[in-house]
């Protein structure tokens, strides 16, 4: 065998993730022979269960918020790693693109062997209502995985049907204007028969695919299919706020009003949150890295208690920046001083302190503490506490690998910004739709009938504005930052001639200095930030470089986030673009 056809051998395989079984002749371990399989019920709701495997919607590649401005990660030499999009370097050949890629044309797969066999169950005298069910189910994966795949890479190859190898290596890129109504399409089988509820099965629902088809409808710029997908939802009336933001995201809260589609984790099932998820996120006080951090910038993001950013704000306080704010920023970053899993968070104290403020020995999270792992902690001081209480920690008080939070994909929340969202763009605003929407998830984070600075009718771009700083603060830590940077192109200042604009995506990524000029600043009463307010942009994004300019020592460049224009669509996997020519590459890539 020549080298040409060695390497077409081996770039083989991820173009039979669009192949079907029957052209393969392999028989997957949860289904029979191809020839006969989807031809009883049973077999129907196996095939189906496929589509629930947590891996094709909950990858560590696929958009985390740690391509964003949400988020540090602590790696070696102490230079955060921003990962490959927001080093300016992401290519066909990134595991992250491929694997993004991969899954969901896996998936898609998987769909359209369902859907163009399950007339044999009818034959066998399935009946028509359990039929329609699975497919629908079938049709809300696809439509999900095709409004991914559409998000990242825009024109992407059509497969409504099992291929043979021969047909995939040949298809081309469907334009995206084609690709968005067959999507529609998809979730509109499914909205027609998928249930409203279950009794207890956690299986897709017809309110998923309203509000899941709101969002492929948001990221397309179609406002009023978004507005009338998420309004439709609305008006089921199955779905409501939890009274307590903080509690939604607890690994012991299961059933809930709010949650929409949701993959359950579970110890007994044996599938739980990576344990390098958990030690990254826990402190290194309980044996945790420390190591996954909320970033600056969000902690800058959170409006004061008056309604305003904190550059407007007297209440704000930069050497006490947890004080004043909306409630949420205590709940998604760890405040300096309160009791987190057990112990009192002091990254500004050498020594380490009980939930009852009894010393107990060198303090690891505080980075000048005589401590030998104290060089590795937080590199800007803050920690995530969104979802995590100790219930994260075992009996003994260390780090617990073993944890079933929820995989959250959709819940109420989103769906009322959405809609406020996409009537805000078709300028149909109005004070009532704002109570029913921004206003009432800012209220639920203050509490009931507690006061809020509630958000006052305004003009559409004043509107905008309102809406995207919302967002941020309710949505940080929930993997949505960085589809919203890119279809609202905060990327580049250049966009619709903004100006009085921050890129969030194009600058440094600030830390903490090193330990001896951090125990100056400490010692010299200058934690956190001095007396220094940085200035925040229309967008509620807010510039640090204050912070680096005009107090030597107080903060320090980590490493600089590079994301250029053509990665608003990424490149398409450089082994299909090589076993497949005709379906040619993004721009720029």
């Amino acid at each position: 065998m020549n080298m040409k056809k060695i390497f077409k051998a081996a770039l083989s395989l991820p173009v039979l993730m669009l192949v079907s079984c029957e052209s393969m002749d392999i028989k997957p371990n949860s289904q029979g022979n191809s020839e006969t399989w989807y031809s009883t019920e049973q077999e129907l709701q196996m095939a189906a269960n496929r589509f629930y495997t947590i891996g094709y919607w909950n990858s560590p590649y696929q958009d985390t918020e740690q391509w964003t401005d949400n988020f540090t990660y602590r790696v070696a030499n102490r230079h955060p790693d921003n990962g490959a999009p927001l080093n300016g370097n992401l290519n066909g050949e990134d595991y992250i693109v491929y694997h993004l890629w991969e899954q969901n044309y896996k998936l898609i797969a998987q769909a359209n062997l369902l859907l163009t066999h399950s007339g044999r169950a009818k034959a066998n005298g399935v009946s028509e209502d359990v039929i329609n069910q699975y497919r629908a189910e079938a049709y809300f994966a696809r439509a999900c995985k095709y409004a991914e795949l559409i998000s990242y890479f825009g024109d992407v190859p059509y497969v409504d049907k099992p291929q043979t190898i021969a047909s995939a290596e040949v298809l081309e890129r469907m334009p995206k204007d084609q690709l968005i109504p067959k999507v529609y399409d998809d979730f509109d089988h499914a909205i027609d028969s998928l249930p409203v509820s279950y009794d207890k099965l956690k299986r897709f629902t017809k309110g998923a695919a309203m509000a899941m088809k709101a969002r492929f409808a948001l990221y397309m710029k179609d406002w009023e299919t978004a507005a009338k997908a998420a309004k439709d939802c609305m008006d089921l009336g199955i779905y409501y706020l939890d009274s307590s933001y903080e509690h939604l995201f607890l690994q012991s809260t299961k059933e809930n009003p709010e949650k929409i589609l949701v993959f359950p984790r579970s110890v007994t099932l044996g599938v739980v949150l990576d344990s390098w998820f958990v030690n990254n996120e826990l402190p290194r006080l309980v044996g945790g890295y420390g190591a996954s951090n909320p970033s600056w910038d969000l902690l800058a993001s959170y409006l004061c208690t008056d309604g305003l950013p904190i550059d407007e704000s007297p209440l704000f306080n930069p050497k006490n920046p947890f004080e004043n704010r909306d409630p949420r920023c205590s709940m998604t970053i760890v405040p300096f001083g309160s009791v987190h899993v057990g112990w009192l968070y002091e990254p500004y104290s050498t020594k380490a302190h009980k939930a009852s403020g009894e010393e107990s020995g060198e303090n690891p999270d505080c980075r000048f503490s005589a401590d030998p792992n104290a060089v590795n902690c937080s590199y800007n001081g803050l920690l995530w506490k969104k979802g995590i209480d100790d219930s994260w920690l075992m009996a003994n008080g260390q780090k617990n690998v073993d944890n079933e939070t929820d995989f959250m994909i959709m819940r109420y929340a989103d769906v009322l910004l959405m809609y406020a969202e996409a009537m805000i763009e078709l300028n149909q605003m109005t004070q009532e739709i704002l109570d029913q929407t921004i206003n009432a998830v800012r209220s639920r984070a203050y509490g009931a009938g507690k006061a809020y600075p509630r958000v006052e009718m305004a003009d559409q771009e004043t509107m905008r504005q309102a809406l995207r700083i919302e967002r941020r603060m309710e949505l940080a830590k929930e993997n949505l930052r960085y589809m919203d940077i890119v279809r609202w192109r905060l990327f580049t200042a250049e966009e619709d001639n903004q100006i009085d604009k921050v890129d969030p995506m194009n600058c440094y990524n600030y830390i903490l200095p090193e330990a001896a000029a951090l125990e100056d600043i400490v010692k010299g009463d200058r934690w956190f930030w001095d007396d220094i307010v940085p200035e925040i942009d229309k967008n509620g994004i807010p510039d640090l470089s204050v912070l680096a300019q005009k107090s030597v020592g107080l903060a320090q460049q980590g490493a600089k986030r590079n994301f250029p224009e053509r990665q608003a669509l990424w490149p398409i996997p450089t082994h299909d673009g090589l076993l497949n020519p005709v379906l040619g590459q993004n721009e720029g890539y």
